[in-house]
């Protein structure tokens, strides 16, 4: 059963929902669209575009305010924090709280994901990736596949992640 995240402007639904592996996948539906699991590129990509707009260090300066405070529970104070975030986003303000939340719900979802190891560091790498080093948000989102907990670990732990 479907686990309300956060509705934004009355047509923006965020939920957590049964996905492949386990019940923490992150839906998005649009008023008028289909309610699907966005991707990390997906996200990545809009952020760097919007970046260039606001820069990719201030969106990712953000980002960190919610995600060091993250863990396994869903918190309406990050969720008001994210309000406040995306407010000072002139014109951009839905999408940018929109990403925020999918991003903050994904956060949440590797906190509890039962055999993760590096839990919410793993979105903390492909943030840093792909708004600060400017990685392609293909590569970035893509990066942890086929590299054990250890290489990441090293490489996190260099980025002082």
């Amino acid at each position: 059963m479907a686990e309300l995240i956060k509705i934004i402007n009355s047509h923006i639904l965020i939920e957590f929902d049964r996905g492949r592996f386990d019940d923490w996948c992150v839906y998005l539906t649009k008023k008028g669209s289909r309610r699907y699991p966005p991707s990390d590129a997906e996200y990545f990509s809009r952020l760097q575009e919007l970046g260039k707009v606001y820069s990719c260090q201030r969106i990712y300066n953000d980002f960190i305010k919610f995600y060091n405070p993250t863990d396994k529970a869903i918190s309406l104070d990050i969720l008001k924090m994210i309000d406040i975030l995306a407010e000072s986003y002139a014109g951009d303000e839905e999408e940018m709280n929109t990403w925020f939340t999918v991003i903050y719900a994904g956060i949440v979802a590797e906190e509890n994901k039962e055999h993760a190891v590096l839990k919410k560091r793993i979105k903390r790498l492909g943030m840093h990736q792909a708004l600060t080093e400017n990685l392609t948000p293909e590569y970035a989102a893509n990066f942890s596949k086929g590299k054990t907990v250890k290489e990441l670990d090293l490489i996190m732990k260099a980025l002082e992640i």
